[in-house]
Order: structure tokens, then C-alpha cells, then sequence
């Protein structure tokens, strides 16, 4: 068994070439939530990982094996339920509004602009359709987000943002502020009826 110990995140700093090579392995996020599991690569090697606690592995992370050999982790598909708003007679909020009632139960989630994905859950599949939204499983990649105050790399997601090396972050503060614009004023978000009836073409899953 070949131990890895180290960890790149989203290969980093590595060259195309070398990422290229790499073998790969495919995990779950079950598995990949841990620090300290078995796995085997795409080359029929049998590895052991040990990273330090704490440590969330993402798809498109790069270990680092004790020969220096370079493995790529693929988020493998699991099964998940993939959550939407109701074209017809919701509105996008209502995932914001789903969003917020998952996280009171700390439940795991994938947040996305039009969607979110939990772990397969009868009790809230129920819950959501209750709420109005459509529910569905599917076998897809699991990236839930990470805690808000975690640090590192198990703190949430990389966005993608690509800043040049040295690029200064701190705002010019030295703006003309006689001329700055008016405080937006309060938008009233509009909330969904909840007695409304569903028609023909709604496609909620009940």
C-alpha cells in the first residue's frame, strides 16, 4: 500500500502536463469527508490516505503520494435529490426560503444558483414538496458547502476567481463621497402563496 500524506488543492501550481499523467481516483462524499481512508487508483494501486483532521477532500484535488507520484480525485456520481422551483408558480426564492430550513436541520449542502442537492432523505424530499418545490434523485456528483467560519480548505468552495500575482486588494477609499448615491431603499421580497393549485404542467414530483 502506497501512503499519501499530502494534498493539493484543485492542483494548484501544478503544469497541465503533470496533471495530465496523474492517475485518478473516484470517491464519494462520504468518503471524502474523512482524513484517513483506503482507495485505489486508476492504475490498480492500492493507497492509504492520512491527511491532517479536518481536512474536506473537493473534486479536482491532487494527492501527493510517498514516491511523489501525482493521483487526481474525481467526486464521484452518488445517488442525491436535486431541488428546484416551481417554473410555473414559484419563484427563486423559494430555494433561498429551502436553503434556510435545511441549514436550521445542518443538513449538507450543494449550493447553486438554480438548484441545491441534499443527501437522499425521505423526511425532507416530503418537507420541500410541501414547500412547493420539486424533488428529484439523481446520481450526480455531491460538493456541499463548507462551514462559513471553517478555515482552509474544507471552508467552502473555490469560486474560481484568478487575481494577478500581487494585485492589491484594498478599495480606493478616495472617492468624491458628496457625490456618492443615495441608500438603496428597502426592497420588499414577495413571498409565495401557500394555498395556491398546482396545474397539469407544474412537474412536482409528488
Amino acid at each position: 500500500m502506497i501512503q499519501v500524506s499530502k494534498l493539493i488543492p484543485h492542483g494548484q501550481g501544478l503544469a497541465p502536463v503533470l496533471l495530465k499523467r496523474a492517475t485518478t481516483v473516484a470517491l464519494d462524499w462520504d468518503v471524502r469527508q474523512k482524513s484517513r481512508f483506503a482507495a485505489t487508483d486508476s492504475a490498480g494501486r492500492e493507497l492509504g490516505i492520512f491527511l491532517p483532521r479536518g481536512t474536506l477532500v473537493r473534486g479536482g484535488d491532487v494527492l501527493v503520494a510517498e514516491d511523489g507520484s501525482l493521483v487526481r480525485v474525481i467526486a464521484a456520481p452518488q445517488p442525491v435529490l436535486v431541488i428546484t422551483h416551481c417554473a410555473n408558480h414559484g419563484t427563486a426564492f423559494d430555494l433561498t426560503r429551502a436553503a434556510y430550513h435545511l441549514g436550521n436541520r445542518h443538513v449538507p449542502i450543494e449550493l447553486q444558483p438554480d438548484h441545491l442537492k441534499i443527501e437522499p432523505d425521505h423526511v425532507l424530499a416530503d418537507m420541500l414538496r410541501a414547500m412547493h418545490l420539486i424533488v428529484k434523485a439523481q446520481d450526480l456528483p455531491f460538493e456541499p458547502e463548507g462551514g462559513a467560519y471553517a478555515t482552509g480548505h474544507g471552508g467552502g468552495h473555490d469560486h474560481g476567481h484568478s487575481h494577478d500575482a500581487g494585485h492589491d486588494h484594498a478599495h480606493d477609499h478616495a472617492h468624491d463621497h458628496a457625490h456618492a448615491p443615495a441608500p438603496a431603499r428597502p426592497v420588499s421580497i414577495p413571498v409565495v402563496a401557500q394555498g395556491h393549485v398546482h396545474g397539469p404542467h407544474c412537474n412536482h414530483d409528488h
